[in-house]
């Protein structure tokens, strides 16, 4: 159980104590944030209100991408197994919005089912009515990996003609609100398709406030050569470039996720690392759940404030009494100016601002007259909030960082490739030799003598002076070198013998060919007559 203590006793008359974070973070929001949502109508313009099941659910990653991109194959992939509901095609075959989730009994919840269920964090899906909800479901079933997270599958985003079929809902205002909720966002791309529709280039920009949510999967790259690949990865960091307009590249993973065998396995050491620096990635996410639902509602408490001197500035400046219909027009067409007084006033980051043509659009259909003054005494608590509350609470997510077990994404793909002969890198660089009988380095060990014998050995061992010599010729960093030499030098006497120089340069060898020198020895590295003494 973990704590901690307001100091300031005037700040607080009733002194609060946090078991956990995730109860810090509700009751913070709930007394504090809230009432400033509430008071300058936040949800109608921005967001709905949290729930309790927005702070407790696991984490979530989102899959998004245009039709027969491989989401629902991705997640099969990852889960190793089928899901309820699950259907894959070439053309749109996935047509609901799935809420891929744990459960003892396998099955199916229909939307308007799960949007009245308070365990799970999709109630205020309800304001985006029947036509919506009767396009989500949630399968729920008994897998490892929904024991961590959870997995939205999407619609595949249409193009060409089938973008003038309504879908009888706003799916970007969908995927948004989706966006706020998640811990990841994964946008999957065709090696052969890398046209971005209409719709597509609306759902990326309506993600625009969640870039560091966001990753880009290349899917299906093992259909394609490997100069075909690089033209294929350029032209999408491209397109992306003109939609995503941030001086940062968005990380990009390419493969290809399904358990068939490789079209093209040129690239297959390449697809491997990627994979699982993919699923590292994955598996970090319940280890950092707490840290992004506090960063999401710091994100949420910047903007409400923002919204809040929005809100008062419009009803200061509208008339009493006559002129309320043409002065809310020109007070909208105006708005870029409001945001630029409200800027300077409060010296607020232009970045915190909401999007201006969808305020102006959302402003069109308010009455100004309900609008409420600036309360200031409601953004000193928010204030309060985000400088003394959100730093205890972030003193307590390091505290349970510590003290509970390491939280990682298990089962399904993320237990295959985690022991054995095929993880990621086994029997390369390092690990070369790890199941032989013999020793690895002696296969070079005459080559590497020759050497040692040209360095003036004293009683069978060479000064570090005389194997810097050596060593150097590599251009390598001294750093590098310096721990190839820990390494080494087993027995730590500051002088390498015959078997030891040539572990270090098998390791120079190692480093030199692309791979990373380990932290310890590993014991099939040792030479044969130092076994004993590290027993």
């Amino acid at each position: 159980m973990f704590s901690w203590l307001g100091s300031d006793d005037r700040r607080r008359k009733d002194p609060e104590v946090f078991q956990t974070v995730s109860e810090g973070l509700k009751k913070l929001y709930k007394t504090k944030l809230l009432p400033l949502e509430e008071h300058y109508r936040f949800h109608e313009f921005h967001s709905p209100a949290l729930e309790d099941a927005d702070f407790d659910n696991k984490p979530m990653v989102l899959l998004v991408g245009q039709y027969s991109t491989g989401k629902t194959t991705f997640i099969r992939y990852l889960l190793e197994q089928d899901f309820p509901g699950m259907r894959i095609g070439p053309e749109p075959t996935t047509d609901s919005f799935i809420a891929v989730m744990y459960g003892q009994v396998e099955g199916i919840i229909p939307g308007n089912a799960l949007v009245v269920d308070p365990k799970k964090p999709f109630r205020k899906l309800n304001a985006f009515g029947n036509a919506f909800l009767n396009r989500f479901v949630c399968a729920q079933l008994p897998n490892p990996v929904l024991e961590s997270i959870s997995v939205i599958d999407t619609p595949g985003i249409l193009s060409g003609e089938k973008q003038r079929i309504s879908r009888g809902y706003d799916f970007a205002a969908v995927l948004e609100w989706f966006a706020e909720r998640v811990d990841r966002i994964i946008l999957l791309f065709d090696a052969h398709k890398l046209d971005i529709s209409d719709e597509f280039s609306e759902v990326i920009k309506a993600l625009k406030n969640h870039e560091d949510k966001m990753r880009v999967v290349l899917n299906k790259a093992d259909q394609i050569e490997t100069q075909q690949l690089m033209r294929v990865y350029g032209a999408l960091m491209w397109s992306l470039g003109k939609i995503v307009n941030t001086p940062e590249v968005i990380r990009v993973y390419i493969g290809s996720f399904w358990s068939h065998p490789l079209l093209i396995p040129d690239n297959r050491k390449l697809f491997e690392a990627e994979e699982q620096d993919l699923f590292r990635d994955i598996q970090s996410l319940p280890r950092n759940a707490a840290l992004r639902k506090l960063n999401d509602l710091i994100k949420r408490a910047r903007l409400a404030k923002v919204h809040a001197y929005i809100i008062s500035s419009l009803k200061k400046e509208m008339p009493s009494v006559f002129g309320k219909d043409n002065k809310k027009k020109e007070l909208v067409n105006n708005l870029a100016e409001i945001y630029g007084r409200i800027e300077r006033e409060h010296q607020i980051s232009p970045g915190d601002f909401p999007n201006l043509k969808r305020m102006q659009d959302q402003l069109q259909a308010q009455d100004f007259s309900k609008f409420q003054p600036l309360k200031s005494k409601l953004l000193e608590v928010v204030d309060d909030m985000l400088a003394h509350d959100i730093a205890q609470l972030m003193v307590l997510v390091r505290q349970e960082e510590t003290q509970r077990p390491v939280q990682m994404v298990k089962g399904g793909a993320f237990e295959g490739t985690l022991h054995g002969p095929f993880g990621h890198g086994y029997g390369e660089g390092a690990g070369e030799g790890i199941d032989d009988a013999e020793w690895v380095v002696a296969r070079d060990k005459p080559m590497y003598d020759e050497i040692f014998y040209t360095l003036s050995p004293v009683d069978g061992k060479i000064t570090g002076a005389n194997a810097k010599k050596e060593m150097v010729r590599s251009k390598l960093p001294n750093s590098v070198l310096g721990k190839i030499w820990k390494l080494a030098d087993i027995d730590k006497d500051g002088m390498l013998d015959d078997e030891e120089f040539a572990l270090a340069n098998h390791l120079i060898k190692v480093k030199l060919e692309g791979h990373e020198l380990p932290n310890e020895l590993p014991a099939h590295l040792l030479p044969p007559s130092k076994r004993k003494m590290a027993e």
